[in-house]
This record gives C-alpha cells, sequence and structure tokens, in this order.
C-alpha cells in the first residue's frame, strides 16, 4: 500500500528508483552498496560515470564490492576478487581472453561471453543519488546470486 492508502502494482514498485546515498559520498568512496527493492547492488563511481550492478558476481558469488576496476580492451570492468571473473561495468558483460591455437604467432584478444551480470541504472538529482532495478525481460546469470542465502546486506526491515 502507498501513503494514501491505495494498492501499488508490485512490478511498477519494483522498478521504481531507489535513493540509496549523496553524491559527495561516492564521490570520495567510489563505490557504495545499497539494498534497492531487496535487491542488493553495488554502486561505482569510476572516471567520471556512476554504474551500479548486482553485488554477487554470476559465475560463483563472489563479493564485487571488493573488487578491484581495471581497464580491459579500453573497457572498465570490474574483477571479482574470488575467481578473478571480468565484467564490465557499463554492459554487464563478462570478458575474457582468446587465442587461436592453431596460430602459433597469434595473440590473445579480449573477447565477451555476453552479457551476465545485471546491470542497474543511476541517476543523480540534486546531488542524490537513486538506482532503479533492471527490467530488462532476458534471464540474467547474476540472478541467481541476488536473492535468498546469498545476500551479504541485511534489510533493517525484514
Amino acid at each position: 500500500m502507498d501513503l494514501d492508502g491505495s494498492e501499488q502494482d508490485p512490478e511498477v514498485k519494483e522498478h521504481s528508483p531507489v535513493y540509496v546515498g549523496r553524491e559527495e559520498d561516492i564521490k570520495k568512496s567510489e563505490r557504495m552498496t545499497a539494498v534497492v527493492h531487496d535487491r542488493e547492488v553495488v554502486i561505482f563511481y569510476h572516471k567520471g560515470e556512476y554504474h551500479a550492478m548486482d553485488i554477487r558476481c554470476y559465475h560463483s558469488g563472489g563479493p564485487l564490492h571488493l573488487g578491484e576496476i581495471e581497464d580491459f580492451d579500453g573497457r572498465p570492468c570490474i574483477v571479482c576478487p574470488w575467481h578473478k571473473y571480468k565484467i564490465t561495468l557499463a554492459t554487464g558483460e563478462g570478458l575474457y581472453q582468446s587465442i587461436n591455437p592453431r596460430d602459433p604467432s597469434a595473440k590473445s584478444k579480449w573477447c565477451s561471453k555476453g552479457v551476465k551480470q545485471r546491470i542497474h541504472k543511476v541517476t543523480v538529482d540534486n546531488g542524490s543519488i537513486y538506482v532503479t532495478l533492471s527490467n530488462e525481460p532476458f534471464k540474467c546469470d547474476s540472478d541467481f546470486y541476488a536473492t535468498g542465502d546469498f545476500k551479504v546486506i541485511r534489510s533493517p526491515f525484514r
């Protein structure tokens, strides 16, 4: 129920923006964690841009908020601290290095596994940071670790 007593469509509520903090705070720390509609996310501030994604790595549930940001093939990525999986901040693609085994002089190149980590929208309004959960209809590998026993941030409202 909304404050005015009316029922709100759960689908609409789940995709409404949620205040997660002040712009000045995330610019200092360059990252923060939050619970947005019962989903844990990490928000990064990197090279003047904001990025939000599920907090747990798609591969094995590693804590992405503890990873380092590095550039691979010109794309900023969070590196999972558990198994060093590389995930692009902008798209959630998993990256890997590939080489043609039939070409002895071949150099490795960065390739995409496709979108593996769910990315969420970050907006800034008058110094306040808001996150809106993705409403993309596809199943994302990180969805598995986004609910249930894998949660690391406990909601104060439970």
